[in-house]
C-alpha cells in the first residue's frame, strides 16, 4: 500500500477509474464475443450451387405458326407446347391435321400446315406432308400402303421409340419394307 499512499488523491481517482474500466470490459468482453464473434469468426457460407435446369428438348416448328425457329421445351413437353412456343397458329394453320398431344423428342420437326395447302413451298402439288413424328393413326391411315393397322404399330413405335429421324426407321415396324418405304417417300417427313 506504500504506492497507493505515494499517490495524489487526482491519481488514486484515475487508477479507480481505469480499474473500474478494466473491470467492466472483463464482464462484458463474454457478451462482446457472443454477439459479434459468431458472425464474425464463422466459417464463410458456401456460395449456392446455381443449378441450370436447361431444357432437354430442341424441337424445330415449322410452318404455319406465328414464329417458327428452333425452340427449347422440358422433356415431357407435348406438340401444343411447341405450337404455343412458337405463337401459336397463323389464321390459316390447319391445327386438325396436327396432333397436339403428341410427345416430343429432342431434335424433332412439328410442322404446322396451312388450311388447304397441298403441296406449297417447294412441295409437290399431291397429297400434303405427313409428319410420321405428329400424325395421328387416322392421318397415317391415308398413306399408300398403310392400313388401319400399320398406322397403329407406327404410332405405337414412336411412342416406344421415340421420334423418327428418318423414313428408313420406318423399316423396324413389321409390315412396312422396302416397297412401302418406295411408296412413301416424299409423302412423309423427316424424309
Amino acid at each position: 500500500m506504500d504506492l497507493l499512499a505515494a499517490l495524489t488523491p487526482a491519481q488514486r481517482r484515475l487508477l479507480a477509474a481505469a480499474l473500474v474500466l478494466v473491470g467492466v470490459l472483463v464482464l462484458a468482453a463474454p457478451r462482446l464475443v457472443h454477439r459479434g464473434g459468431p458472425r464474425a469468426l464463422a466459417p464463410p457460407l458456401r456460395a449456392a450451387r446455381t443449378v441450370r435446369t436447361a431444357p432437354r428438348l430442341v424441337v424445330d416448328v415449322a410452318g404455319a405458326v406465328r414464329r417458327p425457329g428452333l425452340y427449347r421445351l422440358a422433356t415431357g413437353a407435348r406438340v401444343d407446347d411447341a405450337v404455343a412456343a412458337a405463337g401459336g397458329g397463323t389464321a390459316h394453320a390447319d391445327l386438325t391435321a396436327v396432333n397436339l398431344a403428341a410427345p416430343l423428342s429432342d431434335g424433332e420437326q412439328v410442322l404446322v400446315p396451312a388450311r388447304g395447302a397441298a403441296g406449297t413451298a417447294g412441295g409437290s402439288a399431291g397429297a400434303a406432308i405427313v409428319d410420321l413424328n405428329s400424325a395421328t393413326a387416322e392421318q397415317l391411315d391415308t398413306l399408300p400402303g398403310i392400313g388401319p393397322s400399320t398406322a397403329a404399330k407406327i404410332v405405337a413405335y414412336r411412342q416406344q421409340h421415340g421420334a423418327f429421324h428418318s423414313l428408313a426407321e420406318l423399316d423396324a415396324i413389321s409390315g412396312i419394307g422396302p416397297a412401302k418405304l418406295a411408296e412413301l417417300k416424299g409423302l412423309v417427313s423427316p424424309p
